[in-house]
């Protein structure tokens, strides 16, 4: 075992969720070895043609890469796991949100704009060229959802926006992808509603923390507006144009907006969240010229996060 591979221990968990086989009279070829070759690239941020020979083939490792994000394989072993933690009781429900830049490499630009085709199935006849139907789908849907890839201009150049929320242990349990330029607050809602976490009994997944705490990008009137109707208490600071303004109106400016500093001193669970995944040097630098690609890439990073924490 590399270091950094997966332990025994790691590998229990997960092996239960992995797919059986390949469809239609094709096997995969063994999950840990390949997940451990996926995990190293995302550890080094090496090329995958610079991938060491003991985790087989580049191509093999690269393709289960993405095939596994775009039909949502990587973010089911998150919630899983998070199903599972949170059956023990070990997820804390004040949840921090924010979000980081980071700068992409020349090689993540210039994809095409029409989605590449989806990988042969296994088993498919020679020369059908037949392809899986949900990978298709899933990938030109994923297509048509980011924006230009993620990939906003700035004074650094090429950046992508990583939007989270965070628990009160450090560990992801949303994640969203915008261009760099895109600001924080409008992206609170879309953020949150990422958060479904399963219950292993009978009920709905829980969606709703038990408080959100976040720094000034987020006090915008239509966030608070729209974390009451949910009941969901809030630690947000008030701008001072904003406390101005509203005192400005006097009556018609409406009642103060609630401050717990006691509270608001969590905060910083997102930034350390955001530090760890930043360890992955493949999240830090972004090289995927496709956006679906990279979120399996950073949600690879909070899986490996929540089974080390």
């Amino acid at each position: 075992m590399g270091r950094g591979d997966l332990t025994n221990a790691e590998w229990d968990r997960l092996a239960s969720f992995l797919p059986w086989g390949g469809t239609r009279g094709g096997r995969w070829s063994d999950h840990r070895r390949v997940i451990n070759g996926v995990l190293y690239r995302v550890r080094t941020g090496v090329q995958w043609r610079d991938l060491p020979e003991r985790f087989g083939p580049w191509e093999t490792v690269y393709k289960r890469h993405r095939r596994w994000s775009a039909d949502g394989t990587w973010k089911m072993l998150l919630t899983q796991i998070q199903a599972a933690e949170d059956a023990e009781g070990q997820i804390d429900w004040d949840v921090s949100v924010d979000s980081t830049a980071v700068r992409a490499h020349q090689h993540a630009a210039g994809a095409r704009k029409a989605p590449p085709p989806a990988a042969p199935q296994k088993g498919a006849r020679a020369g059908t060229n037949q392809t899986d139907p949900l990978l298709r789908r899933l990938a030109v849907r994923l297509a048509e959802v980011v924006a230009g890839e993620c990939l906003g201009r700035s004074r650094g150049g090429l950046t992508t926006k990583i939007h989270l929320a965070a628990d009160g242990r450090c560990r992801p349990l949303a994640l969203l992808l915008t261009p760099g330029h895109y600001g924080d607050g409008p992206q609170l809602k879309a953020a949150l509603e990422q958060i479904a976490v399963p219950r292993l009994g009978v009920g709905r997944p829980r969606s709703r923390p038990d408080r959100v705490l976040a720094d000034k990008a987020y006090t915008s009137r239509s966030n608070r507006h729209y974390l009451r109707r949910r009941g969901i208490a809030h630690t947000i600071p008030e701008r001072r144009d904003q406390r101005r303004h509203r005192l400005n109106r006097g009556s018609r400016g409406g009642r103060p907006t609630g401050f717990d500093s006691e509270h608001y001193k969590k905060r910083n669970t997102v930034e350390r969240a955001i530090n760890r995944l930043k360890g992955f040097r493949a999240v830090a630098t972004r090289y995927e010229k496709r956006a679906y690609i990279y979120l399996g890439t950073i949600t690879l990073a909070a899986l490996i996060i929540w089974l080390r924490t």
